[in-house]
């Protein structure tokens, strides 16, 4: 598996000095970061970790979100306004295409959306191959949306970096465990209760209904088993059919999203967390969960086995009723827990640096510099 690559480079005009790690100084610029900025999801986590990266290096960088920018002429009076000199993307499609055209220098970051869905739309595929074409450099999760973006668009090859999430957990130290389960209607748990936590934004691609099934039946067995889906109702159609769906289900608990320090506390309280997506980029909520020593069971798709190494750094399934076999192998064998949960500890450490994400995103900047604004 490959992980990082990086690109250095050195200053180039100066505009304003800015003090970055190490002591070095850096060229400020004003960007601006286009994404979809949904409370609570893994795309604006990641957006608000990489502003802060740049923002530690002295750059001004203003967050906006993607989802209500109607076209590329707002961009541009935007820019114009605000006097941005450069420009950042997350999601090609989503996102990136509302630089296009717009004069100033850009970087696009891939979503596992582009890779995984809108490949498939003809004209989808043109604009994001125009996107790339023009982007000083682009950042893909892992090496597979790199392979799998250079079938699409040869071309851009050598402008894809390989730069995993970076991963840094801060657990709220005042959530209260009690009180939330009282409000999510959990309260009548048995003291043993297992928890497995679905932590997913409402939509299709999510699947969250793929294990209900199966939990509605081993929950009335073994009354301690329950699983629990929790994310913001992105999608209000799909929302509204989970909710139909759950009316008369035993064991399954819909749950509305909380702030993050909030989520990853009640993470570290659950048995393990699950992953049931149709497709993924790079789960965020795996990552954490691994970070915070908590097993994964995800299915097994591109996305999760990129990060998941069967039986150890978590457990991958192919169907609801391997998913129960696994799970239940997890709570009657401990030495596989404490295997998965020390190697995926380990895993994050070598490969989801936090500090290594940050030197790479403040050196990628540096690009609009050295081949100018």
């Amino acid at each position: 598996m490959g992980y990082r690559s990086g690109c250095t480079a050195a200053a180039g005009t100066w505009r304003r000095e800015a003090e970055g790690p190490r002591g070095r100084e850096l060229s400020a610029m004003r960007i601006l970061f286009l994404a979809c900025m949904r409370a609570n999801t893994g795309n604006s986590t990641t957006a608000d970790r990489i502003r802060s990266h740049l923002e530690a290096a002295g750059h001004e960088c203003e967050l906006r979100d993607a989802a209500g920018v109607q076209s590329s002429s707002e961009v541009a009076k935007l820019i114009s306004q605000r006097k941005f000199d450069a420009g950042l993307a997350i999601h090609m499609y989503k996102a990136g295409r509302f630089l296009l055209g717009n004069r100033i220098p850009f970087g696009v970051i891939f979503g596992g959306t582009d890779i995984n869905e809108d490949v498939k739309n003809e004209e989808k595929c043109r604009v994001m191959g125009a996107v790339l074409e023009d982007a000083r450099f682009a950042v893909a999760f892992t090496c597979k949306i790199k392979e799998v973006a250079a079938k699409h668009w040869p071309q851009a090859l050598c402008k894809i970096h390989i730069q995993p999430q970076g991963i840094l957990t801060m657990p709220s130290v005042s959530f209260d465990f009690e009180a939330f389960l009282h409000n999510a209607g959990m309260i009548h748990l048995p003291g043993n209760a297992h928890i497995f936590l679905l932590v997913c934004g409402l939509r299709r691609v999510k699947d969250p209904l793929y294990l209900v099934e199966v939990f509605a039946e081993w929950h009335e067995r073994e009354a301690n088993v329950c699983l629990a889906i929790i994310g913001p109702m992105v999608d209000s159609l799909f929302t509204s059919e989970v909710k139909a769906k759950l009316q008369n289900i035993d064991g399954v608990h819909l749950i509305e999203d909380i702030p993050q320090e909030d989520l990853q506390a009640l993470i570290k309280r659950s048995f393990a967390v699950v992953n049931s997506s149709l497709s993924e980029g790079m789960s965020a909520a795996i990552l954490e969960a691994m970070d915070l020593e908590i097993p994964v069971l995800a299915r097994d798709i591109p996305g999760n086995a990129a990060i998941i190494r069967h039986e150890h750094t978590g457990l991958l399934f192919s169907n609801p009723e391997e998913f129960v076999k696994l799970a239940k192998r997890l709570m009657s064998e401990p030495d596989l827990k404490r295997k998965i949960t020390n190697n995926a500890k380990n895993y994050i450490h070598t490969h989801h640096s936090w500090e290594l994400e940050r030197e790479t995103y403040q050196n990628l900047v540096q690009i609009f510099l050295t081949e100018g604004l």
